[in-house]
């Protein structure tokens, strides 16, 4: 009898066996629970990894090489751009440029929702107010920074320290890129509700862009707070031990898009399922939500 209790099929058997089943009453609660427990952790998980993953790059002769790379495909990649020919639409139609990028932004890039919205606010005196969480171009400190850079030729007895300073201002650098966007409408309707805009910008921060998500936590305990978002996990812990034992993660870890996913996906939550998607990153990810499943069931 032992020896068989032993023997019980494991979760992706079942799910084989079961694959044609209708679904019938799935606890929804305990699947949005298992969800949000995965993502908080994720968190965690993906803040003790990238430093694991910035140690392993930095031994990397090409390292500086590799991450002006992922630095320039940063700068083409900046969710700043607004598309060129939906602008162009409603400049045509007459409304101010600075006007309809904020409206195009504010409607996720749709001409029609963006031109009803500047019907709407027409009148509204803080239609050129700049949007919530929009930080002014950082662009002129950055040229400084990177001729700054250029300008100073390592010596050879020193190009080992300058490589490994010039790689921490290229992470600081990305890591600036890829702070944190809160949607400017879900800041709006929040401060509309009477909270001040850095509560908001941390409530959306904390619960991954979700309004009610973040309506919820402004009046309850606000727990996680934002400083715990920058917590790793346990470094000794089974779960991490596991996940720095995959060679698919063992792998991943040495290649610079990754730790550009895993910033990316810290800061905006909401950009997982491009990386999960990606040929270079996806397997990685799959990998960790496969060892946080497998080891959140034992």
């Amino acid at each position: 009898q032992r020896k068989q209790e032993q023997k019980a099929p494991d979760k992706d058997a079942i799910l084989k066996a079961t694959a044609n089943l209708p679904s019938r009453n799935v606890d929804r609660t305990v699947a949005h629970h298992n969800m949000r427990d995965f993502q908080t952790e994720l968190r965690k998980i993906l803040v003790s990894l990238i430093e694991v993953a910035q140690k392993l790059l930095a031994l990397n002769p090409d390292a500086v090489e590799l991450f002006k790379k992922a630095n320039a495909m940063l700068d083409e990649d900046e969710e700043d751009r607004v598309d060129e020919i939906a602008l162009r639409q409603l400049t045509e139609m007459g409304f101010p440029e600075s006007r309809a990028v904020k409206a195009l932004r504010l409607n996720h890039m749709s001409v029609t929702q963006a031109m009803e919205w500047l019907i709407e606010h027409a009148d509204d005196p803080a239609v050129d107010a700049p949007l919530p969480g929009q930080t002014p171009s950082e662009a002129p400190a950055e040229a400084g920074a990177s001729s700054a850079e250029a300008t100073a030729g390592p010596s050879s007895e020193a190009a080992g320290e300058e490589a490994k300073d010039e790689l921490t201002e290229i992470f600081k650098k990305i890591r600036r890129k890829r702070e944190f966007r809160p949607d400017p409408r879900a800041v709006i309707a929040l401060m509309e509700m009477g909270f001040d805009e850095k509560e908001v910008v941390d409530a959306l921060r904390v619960n991954n862009n979700q309004q009610n998500a973040a309506c919820e936590w402004l009046l309850g305990d606000r727990k996680p707070s934002p400083e715990d978002l920058d917590k790793g996990i346990d470094t000794n812990s089974p779960l991490f031990q596991a996940i720095l034992e995959n060679p698919v993660v063992q792998l991943g870890l040495t290649n610079p898009k990754t730790l550009l996913a895993f910033e990316d996906m810290l800061e905006n939550p909401l950009n997982s399922t491009q990386w999960m998607n990606d040929p270079e990153t996806g397997p990685v990810m799959l990998q960790i939500s496969r060892i946080f499943q497998t080891l959140n069931r034992t």
